[in-house]
């Protein structure tokens, strides 16, 4: 049951989010609505405004998409493939091939990043399902990041096949605050 606070404030793009567990294989989303979805993620916050994230977007038929579908786990094939576009999510670890960390909090902000696109999806009536279920050595291996970036995650868009569940389960704003702590 939803809380008081969650039906009276709620924006509605965050309650109607998920992931969806396939996708429509005959949709397709355009190059401009691909744009859009970066063009969310570049507004996204960050530590000192460093924007320490990039992307490599592959819609299905582009020459890239094969070359990042064949590095999914099985898992994630079963679904992933039908996306009308993949997105791999790379962030900025380290200053070019040395030591020197860019940013502490890289993999952070490509988290905000990623969730900017994700609700701009929502907002364009299409869905995304975030995973890390593909060969990451090989898919790097492939893709040659620029020394200091590092392949963290993908995202898949499009529209959903099948309706959403209506019960999705989520944890409680009180176990939210106290999940991390150890009992007195």
């Amino acid at each position: 049951m939803d809380s008081p606070v969650e039906q009276q404030t709620l924006h509605p793009l965050l309650r109607a989010r998920y992931s969806p567990a396939g996708f429509d294989p005959d949709h397709e989303v355009t190059v401009d609505e691909i744009d859009l979805l970066l063009e969310a993620a570049r507004w996204a916050p960050s530590a000192g405004n460093s924007q320490p994230w990039a992307f490599v977007p592959a819609r299905r038929g582009d020459p890239i998409h094969p070359t990042i579908t064949r590095h999914l786990a099985r898992s994630s094939r079963a679904w992933a493939a039908d996306a009308s576009a993949l997105i791999v999510n790379l962030t900025r670890r380290f200053v070019d091939d040395t030591d020197l960390p860019y940013s502490d909090f890289a993999d952070y902000d490509l988290g905000q990043a990623v969730a900017h696109l994700t609700i701009q999806a929502q907002a364009m009536d299409l869905a995304c399902h975030q995973f890390r279920a593909f060969d990451l050595a090989a898919l790097s291996a492939d893709l040659a990041p620029a020394p200091g970036w590092h392949i963290v995650s993908m995202t898949a868009i499009g529209r959903p096949a099948g309706p959403l569940a209506t019960e999705r389960g989520r944890r409680s704003v009180a176990d939210l605050r106290r999940d991390a702590f150890a009992p007195n």
